[in-house]
């Protein structure tokens, strides 16, 4: 049996991170996308939870409106409230990534040192100096 969910649209509101009791980084989102055939426009949502570094990476990187792509599986919560039973879809997060043009609403990683004399640029990627490559294992 296979579980598997790829879902490509935008974020519906900034990411709240939450921790647990015992200190367990977690995040719920919703995103959307729609669909169009001739006049009618279906819309869509589907609500997803992240955990760990997922729910990190989300609440440091992407915000409201934001194109993204999320790897997950679905499963299904229940729960009852008033004497009624409830039920409702989630994807439980499994990778989150980028998507979309990168536009001047987006905003920017932030700018991280990773160590002496190394940075990284606006796009991410690290700056690695002129002579700094006799470490490597690789060469």
């Amino acid at each position: 049996m296979v579980n598997s969910m790829v879902l490509q649209g935008r974020l519906t509101a900034d990411i709240e991170l939450r921790y647990t009791q015992s200190g367990i980084a977690h995040a719920e989102f919703t995103v959307a996308w729609s669909e169009k055939y001739k006049d009618t426009e279906t819309k869509c949502f589907m609500r997803c939870k992240a955990w760990r570094s997922n729910a990190e990476v989300l609440e440091k990187y992407f915000r409201k409106g934001q194109e993204i792509v999320v790897q997950g599986k679905m499963l299904t919560e229940q729960w009852e409230k008033d004497g009624n039973k409830k039920s409702r879809m989630v994807c439980l997060v499994d990778k989150v990534n980028f998507c979309g043009s990168k536009s001047t609403k987006d905003p920017a990683p932030p700018k991280q040192s990773s160590g002496p004399g190394v940075e990284t640029d606006a796009d991410g990627f690290m700056n690695i100096p002129d002579g700094i490559d006799d470490d490597f294992p690789f060469n």
